[in-house]
C-alpha cells in the first residue's frame, strides 16, 4: 500500500510540473511572438567614393564650354543613401565634379565643374513598384567657355544654365542595383540667371528673360553596381519630352563613370557624358544648331571608397 500511495504522489508532482512548464511554455511564445511589421526591413544604406585624377578629355560640341583636347587635374564625389522603411523608401544621390583644365586653345585655363542632386521618395505599390516623386537639380559653379577658331565665347555659369526637374509617376526596381522611374507630369525649369546669356536666349529662354517653365514625359534609369571589390560601375540615362515644344525632339541626358581599383592607393576611372538638348543651339556652321554633346575622361590617380 504505501508502495501504490508513493507512486500516486509521484505521478501527481510529475503531472504538476508539466503543466508548469507547458504554461511557461505558451506564456513565453505569447512572450516573443513577432508582429509582421517586425519582419520588414529598415535601414539606410550608403555609400561613395572620391576619386583625384589627372585626366586626359576630349570634347565634341559640348555647351558648358571647354576645348576639344584637354589635359585636368580631375576630382569627383559621388554619393549615395537609400531608405527603406515599410512601404516607404527615400533613394538620394549626389555627384559633384571639379577640374583644372589646361587648354589647347589660346594657351587658356578653366575650371571645370557640375553637380547634380538626385532624390526619389516612393511609396510601395507592391515589392517592386512605387508610386513615387521625384526633385533633380543640375548645374555647375564656375562659368564655362566654347573655343571655335581659336575665339574663346562666354557660354555658362552658375545656375545659366540650371535645370530644376519635379516629377510624379511610377518606379519600377527589378533588383536592388536597378531603378527605372517613367512620370507622365513633370514640370521642369530651365534657369539662366547670368544677365549676358539671358539676353542671348540661349538654352531655350527667351532674350531678356532668366527662366522657362516646361512641360512633359520624363524617363530616369539609374544603375549602380559593385561589380567585384576592385571594379564599381554608375550610370544614369534621362529622357524628357516637352509637351509644349517640339515633343518628338527628346531631350538625353547620359552619365557613365567607371572605377577600377589598381592597389591600394591607385586607380583608374573612366567616365562618359552625353547630352542633347533640343534647345541648346549653339552648334553647326551658324551656332544655331542643336548637336549631341559627347564629354570623355580618362583618368589615373587616388581612389577611396566610403
Amino acid at each position: 500500500m504505501l508502495a501504490i500511495f508513493m507512486s500516486f504522489l509521484v505521478m501527481n508532482s510529475i503531472s504538476a510540473q508539466d503543466k508548469k512548464v507547458k504554461d511557461l511554455q505558451e506564456a513565453s511564445s505569447k512572450t516573443i511572438k513577432k508582429e509582421d511589421g517586425d519582419t520588414i526591413l529598415n535601414k539606410w544604406r550608403k555609400g561613395g567614393l572620391y576619386s583625384l585624377n589627372v585626366s586626359q578629355g576630349s570634347l565634341s560640341n559640348w555647351a558648358a564650354g571647354g576645348d576639344d583636347f584637354t589635359l585636368a587635374v580631375n576630382s569627383l564625389l559621388s554619393l549615395y543613401a537609400f531608405y527603406k522603411k515599410d512601404k516607404y523608401s527615400w533613394d538620394n544621390t549626389f555627384d559633384f565634379n571639379l577640374g583644372y583644365v589646361k587648354t589647347s586653345s589660346l594657351g587658356g585655363r578653366k575650371n571645370d565643374d557640375r553637380f547634380d542632386l538626385l532624390s526619389k521618395y516612393g511609396y510601395g505599390l507592391t515589392s517592386k513598384l512605387s508610386l513615387s516623386a521625384l526633385f533633380n537639380l543640375r548645374s555647375q559653379f564656375f562659368k564655362g567657355y566654347t573655343f571655335k577658331d581659336n575665339v574663346k565665347s562666354f557660354a555658362s555659369n552658375f545656375m545659366a544654365p540650371g535645370y530644376i526637374l519635379l516629377g510624379l509617376g511610377l518606379d519600377y526596381k527589378p533588383t536592388k542595383n536597378l531603378s527605372i522611374f517613367f512620370s507622365p507630369v513633370t514640370a521642369r525649369w530651365v534657369i539662366v540667371r547670368d544677365t549676358a546669356l539671358s539676353n542671348r536666349g540661349l538654352y531655350g529662354v527667351q532674350p531678356g528673360k532668366k527662366s522657362a517653365l516646361e512641360f512633359g514625359a520624363f524617363l530616369s534609369l539609374n544603375y549602380l553596381k559593385e561589380i567585384n571589390k576592385n571594379i564599381t560601375y554608375k550610370g544614369r540615362l534621362d529622357l524628357f519630352s516637352n509637351y509644349r515644344h517640339n515633343p518628338q525632339n527628346i531631350d538625353l541626358f547620359m552619365s557613365n563613370i567607371l572605377n577600377v581599383k589598381l592597389s591600394k592607393v591607385l586607380s583608374a576611372t573612366w567616365g562618359v557624358d552625353l547630352i542633347y538638348d533640343d534647345d541648346v543651339r549653339l552648334f553647326g556652321p551658324n551656332q544655331s544648331s542643336a548637336a549631341l554633346q559627347v564629354k570623355s575622361l580618362v583618368g589615373l590617380g587616388l581612389l577611396v571608397k566610403f
